[in-house]
This record gives C-alpha cells, structure tokens and sequence, in this order.
C-alpha cells in the first residue's frame, strides 16, 4: 500500500502573472538610460488617479518589489499596466506614496502582504506535538520547532497530539482569526490509514453526513488512494473544525484511523516539506489565504 506522500508543490507561484521582460516597457528616461527626475516623473504621471500620496509613505513599486511581486522595475509595468489597486482604487503612478502598514494593495485582484513585519509560515508538525506554544508537563510543542523567533507567532487552529502534518503559524491576528473561524469554511484535506476493506457506499455515505454525538458531520469530498487487505489509505476534505472530527467521523462510519496526516489548509499544500521543518508561504498563497476570508 502507498505511503502518505502528498504532492509536492514547488512554491513559486506569485501575483503578478507576467515574467520580467527585458525589453524597456516601464522604464524611464527613454532610449539613452537617462534618468528623470523625480519632480518630472510626477507631473507626468498626474491626473491618471485620484489617490491621495501618503505624506512621508513609502513608493509603490518599492512596496511591491519588497513583498516579492518582482524587481522595481518589474513593479512598474504592473503599475503603468493598471493591475495594482490601493483601496480599491487602480493606481498609474510609479512615484505613488502609500502607507503599507495601514493600506490595501492588490496586484490582479489579489492583496500581496505589504507589511513588513507580518510572518506567514507553514509547519509540518510531527505526531507526538502539541498544538501549543508551551506545555507546563514538559511535552514537546510547537515552539520547540520553531528556534529562537522574535515575533509572536499564532498557529491557526489545531492538530491533535497524534496527528501530523500541515499547520499555518503567522503574527498576522485578523488573518489567524478568520482562517480559524468555522464561519468562513475554509476547506482542510487529510490523508487516513484507515481500517479496511473499504465498501463502495463509504463515500456517499461521508458526503451525505454521520450523525455524531455532537450533530451530523459530513465531508466534502472522499475518495480512496488505496487499499491492501485489512488496511486502505484515503484523502478526505471537510471544512468543520470540531475536535477530532476526522477520526469521529472515521470511526463511526466504520474504519477507525491509525494514522491521520493533514496535507492542505485552503491554498496551502504540504507538499514536500518535512516533519519538523517550516517555509515561508510564498506570496500567492498569502493573496489567495486573504481571498479565502475576505481580507
């Protein structure tokens, strides 16, 4: 029977849709490289929005490149292009002044974490971890994973103590807030070493929904990887956060879990990233997380 290996992902994705070109779009100061200056970049560019400049804030496209859209010059094709918003608002000037801590910036629609401070990371917590920042018994927890960070760090949501796989660590409350709260479903995918065989209603009967203790719980979609005489390995993806709802729902409907592995939080795969270890959410999957919540 298959191993629990999910699809790796290679993290590269960003907002921004187009490479970097090499030709001169963007770039000022015409064919002989000169450059303008700032007073005449400006005057220029006036009149093709109405956002007010932030006084002392900070240029867009250097807001851009330092969230990792791409290099300045990259930043402003994008913005010359139209496909960067600022509350709400398309803005056509390179030299636009925002205030990153405090703005909303889109480019194609997707909001690109602007702030400097904030940290997105994902988290592959192996089993026999606690989801907590400290434990007064001495058990391992999270931050025993984590090295010496200076930010304080929220996990969103939990695993339980025998489960492995994907968590969400970020500073950034409002987010960790919402991706938590059941009221915005956001979609979570496991993979269970299930006991077998497996009957061919399992499915339909899990999609449909098994009364619990607690009410009736359903997935939203199942389907089985494998099977090997007593024992068969499935995916399933529920957007319930009840404790220990995976293994509840398992058990009652027949095939009790002997090992469970969250692999996908909304956008966000596990992919190949080892127990133990962690990665910085690239900026798509920070955009698409926002999406997902309505940030």
């Amino acid at each position: 029977m298959r191993t629990m290996s999910p699809r790796a992902h290679d993290g590269r994705d960003r907002p921004g849709g187009r490479g970097q070109r090499d030709g001169g779009a963007g770039r000022r100061g015409g064919a002989s490289g000169g450059k303008a200056a700032p007073d005449a970049d400006l005057t220029a560019e006036a009149g093709r929005d109405s956002l007010t400049d932030v006084p002392g804030g900070v240029r867009l496209q250097k807001v851009l490149a330092a969230a990792g859209i791409g290099s300045r010059r990259h930043c402003e094709e994008l913005i010359g292009e139209g496909r960067v918003e600022v509350d709400g608002e398309i803005v056509r000037r390179y030299g636009a002044r925002v205030d990153p801590d405090h703005q909303i910036i889109k480019v194609d629609g997707r909001r690109i974490p602007s702030r400097q401070d904030l940290v997105y990371l994902a988290f592959n917590k192996p089993a026999g971890v606690l989801t907590t920042m400290s434990d007064d018994r001495g058990r391992p927890t999270i931050s025993d994973f984590l090295g010496d960070r200076a930010e304080r760090l929220y996990h969103v949501g939990r695993l339980d103590f025998d489960t492995e796989g994907l968590m969400l660590l970020t500073n950034d409350g409002d987010l960790a807030h919402r991706l938590a709260h059941p009221r915005y479903g956001v979609a979570k995918t496991y993979l269970a070493d299930v006991a077998g065989p497996l009957p061919r209603d399992l499915g339909r009967r899990l999609v449909t929904g098994i009364e619990l203790e607690d009410g009736v719980a359903s997935a939203d979609k199942f389907r089985v990887i494998d099977q090997a005489g007593s024992r068969a390995l499935v995916e399933i993806t529920l957007h319930e956060g009840r404790k220990h709802i995976v293994r509840r729902l398992l058990a009652e409907a027949g095939h009790p879990v002997s090992r469970l592995v969250r692999t996908q939080v909304g956008p966000v795969t596990l992919g190949s990233l080892r127990p133990g270890s962690t990665r910085a959410l690239t900026t798509r999957e920070i955009g698409e997380l926002y999406a997902a919540v309505g940030l």
